[in-house]
């Protein structure tokens, strides 16, 4: 089994693959901050129930007789979340604001390095558990 197919490993990828894609979107709301009649985007949360679901069906069993089934994938796909009332819009209809992009900008960002550090620690520890070294 490889290291990435564990469910922590799993759903800290997926977590850091939905945090790149929140942080494009919300980079596409800052560039069209002058665009009229632009609305701001986001896409919705890891739903951790569903998550942990997922990461369970991505377990493949070995199949040893032909009546056995096999696990379903999970769905890798982010869906855009519903947009709330912004609490500013511009005369030409522009719903970007920019200091609310920026918050998520930087609370995505600190996400992401959690994960990654999660991630990193998660690694070392099944390198120490298999005697290859780690530590750090």
């Amino acid at each position: 089994m490889a290291l990435s197919d564990t469910p922590i490993m799993g759903m800290l990828t997926h977590k850091m693959d939905w945090l790149t894609q929140r942080q494009r979107v919300i980079g596409q709301n800052i560039a069209n901050a002058d665009t009229p009649g632009y609305r701001a985007h986001d896409i919705e949360g890891i739903d951790f129930k569903r998550s942990v679901h997922r990461q369970q069906g991505q377990l493949q069993l070995a199949v040893t007789d032909p009546a056995h089934m096999t696990s379903p994938k999970g769905d890798m796909t982010f869906r855009e979340a519903r947009e709330r009332t912004p609490y500013e819009v511009s005369p030409t209809g522009n719903r970007v604001v920019l200091e609310e992009q920026m918050m998520k900008m930087s609370q995505t960002a600190g996400d992401y390095e959690f994960a990654t550090n999660l991630y990193r620690k998660y690694s070392s520890l099944y390198r120490m558990a298999l005697g290859r070294g780690g530590g750090g």
